[in-house]
């Protein structure tokens, strides 16, 4: 089969490799559209430690079943589906409490960080678990369903963080999982949603989808929130960058006894921030870390265009041409491009 392959740090080469072999619990999917992630961008670069070569990425897929393994029942071919970027083991205490993302065995797909190494969905097949299987409707397009996983990563976000309905809520960073906390707080009931980034074209997206106001991040920022929020900040805050100074953004704009939910990728290095304000203004402090059970909901809300997919897609591709498209990315770094999706 045709597959892209990282082969070094920052090489990406169009290539034949071996199809997959399916197990006797698994399927091979056809692939028929996949997303590049920002976290496949910082793996191809090497900086994240997290996509060893060589390795096929990505992990925002959607495709059809085109075999099946003998100990699969309710899966056949020809069946339209999407995945779990996790692979659960399903055995584990936090499988059992369904807290499927906090798995001790846990692989992601198109991940290869020392422990193991993962093959993902920049390929013409793949084989998986039938276990992380979700079936979607007729009328989703595979583009639209390579948004599942980072749908499902902002709605377990706005989900852990149990925003009441009318409360308010500020989103730090317009890229694409922030512009989708926004659909998803929108859904929830958030009367008032601020989005914050330093692109005024993204937070132009961040207004079409939803969001009240929007700023442009600055060392006012925060006195901006508190004007907007009758002078007591924000209810809940999501930090949807993964640095050190958006996370002391988010924080800054917190109201007394509210929540701080992280969902940027922060780097071990990420400088400190000032825990004396979340003990003095008893804020909470919330992780949130993929998705656990939401592929269903998620797929729902796409389906019904409560999530709205179209805004976010910045160009759909052949996967021929991905290495051009890593190398694009790369350069535009939190510039206009969002989602580009590849097609086998």
């Amino acid at each position: 089969m045709k597959a892209l392959l990282l082969t070094a740090p920052s090489q990406l080469r169009f290539t034949d490799v071996d199809d997959p072999a399916c197990g006797d619990d698994a399927v091979v999917l056809r692939i028929r559209a996949c997303g590049i992630c920002g976290s496949d961008i910082h793996g191809w670069d090497g900086s994240s430690g997290r996509r060893r070569p060589p390795l096929i990425m990505g992990h925002e897929a959607a495709g059809e079943v085109a075999s099946v393994g003998p100990a699969v029942s309710g899966w056949k071919v020809g069946d339209r589906v999407t995945f779990d970027s996790t692979i659960h083991c399903g055995e584990c205490r936090f499988c059992r409490a369904g807290e499927i993302n906090l798995c001790k065995n846990r692989r992601v797909v198109g991940v290869a960080p020392p422990e193991y190494r993962q093959d993902g969905a920049f390929a013409e097949f793949l084989a998986l678990p039938a276990r992380i299987l979700h079936a979607l409707p007729d009328g989703l397009a595979f583009e639209q369903a390579a948004f599942v996983e980072p749908t499902s990563i902002a709605v377990h976000a706005v989900r852990r963080s149990a925003i009441a309905s009318g409360g308010s809520a500020v989103v730090v960073g317009s890229g694409m999982i922030g512009l989708l906390v926004i659909q998803a707080l929108r859904w929830a009931g958030a009367s008032r949603i601020i989005a914050v980034d330093r692109v005024p074209e993204r937070l132009a997206i961040a207004r079409e989808l939803g969001a009240m106001d929007t700023l442009e991040a600055s060392p006012d920022t925060a006195s901006s929130v508190f004007s907007l929020t009758g002078g007591e900040g924000a209810d809940v805050v999501f930090e949807v960058v993964g640095s050190g100074s958006a996370l002391n953004l988010a924080l800054s704009c917190v109201r007394k006894g509210g929540t701080c939910t992280l969902v940027g990728n922060l780097q071990p290095n990420t400088p400190d921030f000032p825990l004396q304000a979340v003990v003095t203004r008893e804020i909470s402090l919330l992780g949130s870390c993929g998705s656990a059970g939401e592929y269903p909901l998620c797929i729902d809300l796409i389906a019904r265009g409560v999530i709205r997919t179209e805004p976010l897609t910045s160009a759909v591709a052949p996967l021929s041409e991905g290495a051009e498209w890593f190398r694009t990315l790369s350069a535009a770094g939190g510039g206009r491009y969002l989602k580009v999706i590849l097609k086998p």
